[in-house]
């Protein structure tokens, strides 16, 4: 199989860690009903004491409970988000919206995060030292977002009744990603180490989408633009591509990722026009 080299593109995130000022969340106990908890970003830490950020509301089903009945909160944030470290000590796949929107900061999950982390941020980073469940990045517009582990489904996705997902920032995964990923993307980046598995790149418009290992089937159908590389095996390539050339490089804005490429544009089952670009590699896929 032929990976190739990626020279990822420097992404600013503001300030070090040792600049910061952190806050550190401690589960208390384990959470039957899964919690809404979009107050859990350094826009909403700023300027908070520990006993302020425990009295923040967050919502289990239909009732709000303050912050403090599901956490230890110790540490005081900084003065603004990018001066604000939040770190939450243990797994975290039963809480919802983690950094959603966030704009500046950083916040790094000892373990797994729940649906939507990263939903919608804007800057910043956020680091997942497990696996991130359904709907991580989604719409995101700035920032990093480094899950360690595996994804699930629609990894910076355009949430349901919308077309476009992610418009800008990074997100890297260290394992494998299920179904739909990068569906509606409009422009950043997401490189992913492992496998996907269907639909990756489904009505892509922009971006970059970097899939070191395989993929399952229907990558980049409904594309009309951007750029996809599969470094690895496609168990069932889409009907609508037409193969283009042989390519050793594939340079998309600052990034460059080095391998012997089959090059292939569509999706013209849907349009005509359509200006997606597909990079497959040439040694794991003879038959195409």
């Amino acid at each position: 199989m032929t990976e190739g080299v990626l020279i990822n593109k420097m992404t600013e995130t503001g300030k070090s860690a040792g600049e910061m000022e952190e806050v550190t969340l401690i589960p208390k106990k384990s959470i039957d009903i899964k919690l809404e908890a979009d107050v859990i970003t350094p826009d909403s830490f700023a300027g908070k004491s520990a006993e302020e950020i425990g009295m923040l509301s967050v919502w289990q089903g239909p009732t709000t409970y303050p912050l403090s009945d599901f956490f230890e909160v110790t540490g005081n944030a900084g003065s603004s988000a990018a001066e604000t470290l939040i770190r939450i000590k243990g797994d975290a796949m039963r809480i919802k919206r983690i950094g959603e929107g966030m704009s500046a900061g950083k916040i790094e999950i000892e373990g797994s995060a729940g649906m939507h982390v990263g939903t919608g941020m804007k800057g910043g980073e956020i680091v997942v030292y497990g696996d991130a469940d359904s709907w991580a990045g989604m719409e995101m517009l700035g920032g990093l977002l480094h899950i360690k582990g595996n994804a699930g489904d629609h990894v910076g996705c355009a949430y349901r009744g919308k077309w476009h997902g992610m418009k800008g920032g990074c997100i890297i995964i260290g394992g494998s990603a299920r179904h739909q990923l990068g569906g509606g993307m409009d422009g950043g980046e997401i490189l992913v180490e492992g496998n996907v598995e269907g639909f990756c790149g489904i009505r892509q418009n922009g971006g970059l989408i970097v899939v070191k290992g395989g993929a399952l089937r229907t990558v980049g159908v409904e594309m009309a633009g951007g750029t996809i590389v599969v470094g690895g095996k496609i168990q069932r390539f889409s009907p609508g591509f037409e193969f283009v050339s042989m390519e050793n490089k594939v340079t998309s804005g600052e990034t460059e990722i080095i391998g012997e490429f089959k090059k292939f544009t569509g999706d013209y089952a849907i349009s005509k026009r359509a200006k997606g670009a597909l990079y497959v590699s040439a040694d794991a896929n003879p038959e195409l």
